[in-house]
């Protein structure tokens, strides 16, 4: 069975500039990771951080632009070597005189010991590292 990370985040910026951060390559890897992304269905590209050998993850995520509608979707694959092969969608919506960022990462293996703790470590650091580290980047950008 096939198990999800969602998070709910409310952004106290506009809908625009919380859409730029997640397409803009230079700002992406600023609150995210360092990547060769284009906002683009169908380009490849990867995102690398430190690897974790005793999981097995060399560091490298591979993904793919599944779809993108400017400025309230994106959805790319996220597959690393640990096995995880996964989607990660972001919804976007006005709320106020901010935004609504929704976060879906699915896919997970719930039967796989190894995804369920992929599952864990990624769920803690949508909601907690990435989320502030995004906000903080929104907020410097005023």
């Amino acid at each position: 069975m096939k198990s999800s990370i969602r998070t709910d985040t409310f952004l106290p910026h506009p809908l625009q500039k919380v859409w730029r951060a997640l397409v803009d390559p230079g700002l992406l890897s600023r609150w995210l990771m360092p990547n060769d992304f284009q906002p683009r269905v169908g380009h490849r590209f990867t995102f690398r951080t430190d690897p974790v050998p005793g999981a097995g993850f060399n560091g490298v995520i591979q993904c793919e632009v599944l779809a993108l509608d400017p400025p309230r979707l994106l959805s790319i694959s996220w597959a690393t070597t640990g096995g995880i092969d996964t989607t990660v969608t972001w919804r976007l919506a006005p709320e106020g005189k901010g935004t609504r960022l929704f976060l879906v990462h699915q896919g997970f293996d719930d039967t796989d010991p190894q995804q369920q703790a992929a599952q864990r470590t990624l769920d803690s650091g949508w909601r907690s590292s990435m989320a502030r580290r995004l906000e903080d980047l929104l907020a410097a950008l005023e």
